[in-house]
């Protein structure tokens, strides 16, 4: 079930304000310059999903380790873990704004692109982009924390990861056909806030209160 859960988040992120509407962009350097072709996309794509898939797992073995240091004081994790991602939810709904959230604006190089320089660029990508998926990339890794386990860690980030990178190289691939739903989910953007803060705020107060690992004990 939590794996399910940080899956869906990864799936939330991808059609976050800050993310998706980034897309054409990112699949025009997937294209490396000149005429965009379906294997070149497909090929960059893999290649950048590859390279943020490699950071945000090793933020999750971090984050497992973590929690396995401090198995003995569970009751302390799942208190701290649950009122931060409140608080990333709380800042989703827009109670509050912070800074911090916002993307980085960096760019690099793409001309004639591979699957090594798009698996570079997916780390950058990791590394600059952390702070604007970072309300649903640090629910996931309070989860991983909440595992005590480095495998579980990384497992969960994984989830998370093919959440986000799925529907990355489906739109890239068939991103002529998808237009119209992009634009639906646009046009939709403050439901789909409400919903996904919303959605955090409820994963952490089940957190906070050692109700999650109950209930994915009824549920297992």
């Amino acid at each position: 079930m939590s794996y399910i859960i940080a899956f869906l988040e990864g799936v939330i992120t991808f059609i976050s304000p800050c993310l998706l509407p980034m897309l054409p962009i990112y699949i025009s350097y997937f294209a490396g310059g000149g005429e965009r072709t379906t294997a070149k996309t497909l090929r960059g794509s893999l290649g950048f999903v590859t390279g943020f898939t490699v950071i945000f797992v090793t933020l999750g073995a971090l984050a497992g380790t973590v929690g396995s240091f401090l198995r003995e004081y569970q009751t302390i994790v799942n208190l701290v873990s649950g009122l931060i991602v409140i608080f990333f939810g709380l800042n989703f709904l827009g109670v509050f704004r912070l800074e911090l959230f916002k993307g980085s604006n960096r760019t690099m190089k793409t001309d004639n692109m591979g699957f090594f320089s798009a698996l570079l660029f997916g780390i950058v990508f990791a590394v600059g982009w952390t702070p604007c998926v970072g309300a649903f990339l640090g629910s996931a890794l309070m989860l991983a924390a909440q595992q005590a386990h480095v495998v579980e860690g990384m497992l969960m980030l994984l989830a998370y990861s093919m959440g986000l990178a799925i529907p990355f190289v489906l739109s890239a691939v068939l991103i002529d056909y998808l237009k119209t739903a992009f634009n639906w989910i646009k046009r939709n953007y403050k439901i789909i806030n409400i919903v996904s803060g919303s959605l955090l705020v409820l994963i952490g107060i089940l957190m906070a209160t050692g109700a999650f690992s109950w209930l994915l004990g009824l549920l297992g």
